[in-house]
Order: structure tokens, then C-alpha cells, then sequence
């Protein structure tokens, strides 16, 4: 077959995540990395704040503990919890043998690489442990790790490759307990379905945020590996906690610009239009609450205002600081006439982190076996009902290397592929109607954001159902009889996404962490103090007690 790659290991996405699990294995084997943009096109590129870690002599791994439960409103696995804080240190020493680069303190005027690291302290933490590369920590991790991997003979890497669906052995027709196989993948510049087989799977390919309107996330964020792994059988839980950062910059051509929460770790005012500073109105420890907190409050205070925005104010602190500290930011606010050592920035929430995803053990594998997955595709019990701001990095690598240890000990145990079955294209012709495709993103997007937002009600829920069901029937006929494109597999998935956040969102008869009704406002620990489950052909369920 000319269009089938074979390969020990198959990583689907280029974030952290991906390319870590890949660096790690490509020790024992043959490694197809397959991204769907560009190598550097990951949320991971984007993530400004940095990861957070205990390596300070006033940090302790119980209080790192500590702050993710209470982040997690009852439902983070306290076990997977103290699992991945306590490997936060050894982490960070392996992508510092990787090339990644932290700030540290500056001692005599110089940059010591021996001093100990600039530590911030963003929303919900106690302590000063997030260690960072200014604002950029993102783009840094990127920059080191595909440095590596572009170097390493063993690592192949397919730009501009969208998975389509995976391959597992019922697909391919086989009797066998199913069992991944590969993917089939979508080669964007030649408009060809290429089989991409091995043994191993690991899925990196990030969240969600794009079935929302408006979004922290980059474009690449479809949901893909969510909805393909749903697809194929396994398990996905609690879709209902979609995680809306409570700033980005509000301004036309902005364009889902974050404005990290470590500017409020460093004293950051968040206040209404007339100045005034409302976060103390909600919450205790005021500017610096937890994430679902500061959403829901930014969303009273416009609701009551009819303001456009709110504003977060730094204007207090030292200019030459806020240059130093946040370079990034501070550019890009400049470049649309916003001086935040002087001004106010507008801030807004947006749709950012996916805290549900596909089930994974504490060796990053789906009940899919050889389905193994990592990052923000993941529910890996971690961050429960609230993320805990900076453990997603940290969780990405700590799950990936788990991945790659248990992939490593059982890849020359599992059997041969044996024929595998090509992508049929059918009678599938090019379409003449690709506005298809534009408006009904449109219209997912828009109706997810309206009526499946930051707070929900069982009315607004049902709309959604209603709509979205209308709109699945119509992209799957599209689907079908026409030819693939990268637009149409994402419109795919966001339909599949959506669907799940509604059927997830409307089975959870409560309001704890980043879900919120207005029917069941009060949080229910008996009845609902445990994960929502989905797995194809089910009606959602709760995980057994």
C-alpha cells in the first residue's frame, strides 16, 4: 500500500505533551509524529503563565496537594493528585536536560544559571511555585523540545497531517478484544487518507476551546482527539467543565489574546469601569480566587453593568517591572494602543481549558488499549470540576512520561498487524457547497457559547440539545458524499465535542466548580460527587462508587 506508514509509536500532536512521549520513546524505536499544522502550532506554544512545580524550600508537596483539591471542587482523584505533584521536581529536571530555559533571580546584576528560579504565584495557589520563561514559557518548552526532536533520526514528523479517525482491530473487521491500531490520517496538501499504523497510539492533540465563540485557544483546538477516541469506543468524562480564563484582552483584532493570571499573581486589580475593585465582593482571597470564580464574577459584573468589558490593573506597580516581567504582554497591548503600565487592560472571559477528556489510567492509557493519551485531551483526574492555573504543563509531561514508560515495557509483547483494511473514499465527490461548512461552525460556536456558557440553565441546555442534534445531521450527510478536508473533519468533531459538553452538562443535576445552572445552584456531593461518564451508544452515567 503507497499511502501506509508503519511505525513502533504513533504521536498525534506536537504540544508538550506529544513531543516529550515521543523524545522518550524513540530510544526503542521508530516514532511517526503526525500535526496538523505546523510542528509549533499547539496550545503549548500559547501558554504564557508557565508549570508549576514545588521547588522551592517554602513550597511542600501537601500544600501543592492542598491547593489543587480545593481548586478541584471535590472531584480531583487525590491519589492521581499526590502522584503528579510529586513528580513536578523530576519533571522539571527533565526539560532542563531537554534545553528548556526558566527565569531566575538575578543575583550581582547577572543571570546566574546556578541561582535559584523566579517562582510567580497565580489564582488559588498559596505559594510562589510557577516556574516560567517571562510570559512566553509556552513557546519556550516548544522551542526546546522540537529542537529535539527535529535532531533525533528515529522521529519522523508529518506536518500539515489531520487524524481523520483511528484504526482499531473491530474496524479492521477483526474478532479480536479491540484494540487501537494507528489512524488513519489526512495529508492536507495532497487531499489523500494515508494509513498510519502501529501498535501504539498516543493521542496529544489538545482541547476544545474552538467549539466556542470566543476562546483563548488557537485554531488547531477542534477537539479532535476527544471526539475520535469517543468514536472508537472509549470512555470520556466529565465534558461539562469547560474552563473560561477570566482575561483576555478585549479589543476587535485582538483575536483570543490571553492575558495570563500570573499578572494578578503579581498584584493585578481586576475593576469595573468606574474603578472600582469588585473581586472582594466574591471571594475571600479576592483577585487571586479560583478561575470558575472570577469567570462567574466578571459575567455578574457586565450583566449588571451592560459594560463591554472589565479591566485589570497593574498601573500600581513598577513600569520597568511589568516590561521586564510581562515583555509579551506588554507588546502586544501596546501594539493596540494600550499602555499597561498607564491604563486599565480590558479584559474579558473566554472559553480556555477542557477539564474533562478521554479516561485515562495513572499510566496515561483509555480503556482503548494501546489508546494511550496525554495533555489536555486527557481526564486523568487531576484537575476535577476547576483547573489548578499551571498544572496543566505539568500534568502534560508528568502523563507523557507515564505513557512512555508503560509503552516502552509492552511494545515487542503485542502481536503483528497483519492486513489492515485502506481508507475508503466511496463515492465521495469534491463539494461545491463548502458554505456548508462555514456557517454551521458558525452556528455551533455561537450556540454553544449562548447557551452553554459560563452559567447554564436546563432550558438553555435543551436549545442547545435540540439544535446541535439538527446540526450532526446534517454535517454527517456532508460528510459522507463529499470528498475530506481539514475544515470539514474539525466541523466534525466540534459537532461531536458539543454534543458531549450538552449531554454531560444537562445529566449533572447540580453546580460544583466550572458548572454552574441556574436550576441547581447548590453543589450535591451525595448524589453527584463523582465523574460523568460517556462512552458511544450509552446513555452518561456516573462513575461507580
Amino acid at each position: 500500500m503507497s499511502n501506509r506508514h508503519d511505525f513502533d509509536f504513533l504521536v498525534l500532536g506536537s504540544g508538550i505533551a506529544g513531543l516529550f512521549y515521543a523524545l522518550r520513546v524513540a530510544e526503542h524505536g521508530q516514532v511517526g509524529l503526525v500535526t496538523k499544522k505546523r510542528g509549533a502550532d499547539s496550545a503549548t506554544n500559547w501558554a504564557q503563565g508557565g508549570i508549576a512545580a514545588v521547588v522551592s524550600p517554602d513550597d511542600s508537596f501537601d500544600a501543592h496537594v492542598d491547593d489543587t483539591l480545593n481548586a478541584g471542587a471535590g472531584l480531583c482523584k487525590e491519589e492521581v493528585v499526590r502522584h503528579v505533584v510529586e513528580r513536578g521536581p523530576r519533571m522539571i529536571d527533565a526539560l532542563l536536560k531537554y534545553g528548556v530555559e526558566f527565569d531566575r533571580e538575578r543575583l550581582r546584576g547577572d543571570e546566574d544559571p546556578d541561582s535559584e528560579f523566579s517562582l510567580g504565584r497565580e489564582g488559588s495557589h498559596t505559594r510562589r511555585r510557577i516556574l516560567h520563561h517571562r510570559d512566553t514559557t509556552g513557546r519556550e518548552i516548544e522551542r526546546a523540545l522540537l529542537s529535539r526532536v527535529a535532531r533525533h533520526p528515529r522521529i519522523s514528523v508529518f506536518e500539515h497531517h489531520c487524524a481523520v479517525d483511528l484504526l482499531t482491530s473491530h474496524r479492521a473487521g477483526r474478532t479480536e478484544p479491540n484494540r487501537a491500531l494507528g489512524a488513519y490520517v489526512l495529508n492536507a496538501r495532497s487531499g489523500e487518507v494515508e494509513l498510519f499504523h502501529a501498535p501504539i497510539t498516543l493521542m496529544a492533540t489538545g482541547g476544545a476551546g474552538k467549539v466556542y465563540l470566543y476562546t483563548s485557544n488557537p485554531d488547531i483546538a477542534s477537539g479532535d482527539g476527544i471526539a475520535m477516541a469517543y468514536r472508537a469506543g472509549a470512555s470520556v468524562a466529565n465534558m461539562e467543565f469547560m474552563q473560561f480564563h477570566p482575561t483576555c484582552l478585549f479589543h476587535a483584532q485582538a483575536k483570543s489574546f490571553l492575558i495570563t493570571e500570573a499578572v494578578r499573581g503579581e498584584g493585578g486589580v481586576l475593576r469595573t469601569a468606574d474603578g472600582r475593585a469588585f473581586m472582594p465582593d466574591h471571594h475571600a482571597m479576592k483577585d487571586l480566587a479560583p478561575r470558575d470564580v472570577v469567570a462567574r464574577a466578571i459575567d455578574t459584573e457586565l450583566k449588571r453593568s451592560g459594560a463591554e468589558s472589565v479591566f485589570l490593573d497593574v498601573t500600581h506597580k513598577d513600569p520597568a517591572f511589568l516590561r521586564e516581567r510581562f515583555p509579551n504582554i506588554y507588546e502586544r497591548c501596546l501594539d493596540f494602543g494600550i499602555d499597561i503600565t498607564r491604563q486599565g487592560i480590558p479584559v474579558v472571559p473566554a472559553a480556555h481549558y477542557c477539564c474533562g477528556g478521554v479516561r485515562t489510567n495513572r499510566s496515561g492509557e483509555s480503556d482503548l488499549p494501546n489508546l494511550f493519551v496525554a495533555g489536555e485531551a486527557a481526564c486523568t483526574g487531576l484537575h476535577g470540576a476547576n483547573r489548578l492555573a499551571s498544572n496543566s504543563l505539568l500534568e502534560a509531561v508528568v502523563f507523557a512520561d507515564a505513557a512512555a514508560n508503560e509503552s516502552i515495557a509492552r511494545l515487542h509483547d503485542l502481536p503483528e498487524p497483519g492486513a489492515l483494511p485502506a481508507w475508503e473514499e466511496g463515492d465521495a465527490t469534491e463539494s461545491d457547497e463548502a458554505v456548508v461548512i462555514t456557517q454551521n461552525w458558525d452556528e455551533i460556536r455561537r450556540l454553544m457559547w449562548n447557551y452553554v456558557g459560563i452559567v447554564r440553565s436546563d432550558r438553555r441546555l435543551a436549545r442547545a440539545k435540540r439544535r446541535i442534534d439538527l446540526l450532526r445531521e446534517e454535517i454527517n450527510e456532508y460528510y459522507w458524499n463529499f470528498k475530506l478536508t481539514p475544515d470539514l473533519v474539525e466541523l466534525r468533531n466540534l459537532a461531536t465535542v458539543s454534543t458531549l459538553v450538552i449531554r454531560a452538562a444537562l445529566f449533572r443535576k447540580e453546580s460544583r466548580g466550572l458548572h454552574y445552572t441556574l436550576d441547581y445552584p447548590e453543589r450535591d456531593d451525595e448524589r453527584y460527587g463523582r465523574d460523568t461518564l460517556l462512552q458511544r451508544g450509552d446513555a452518561p452515567r456516573l462513575e461507580p462508587t
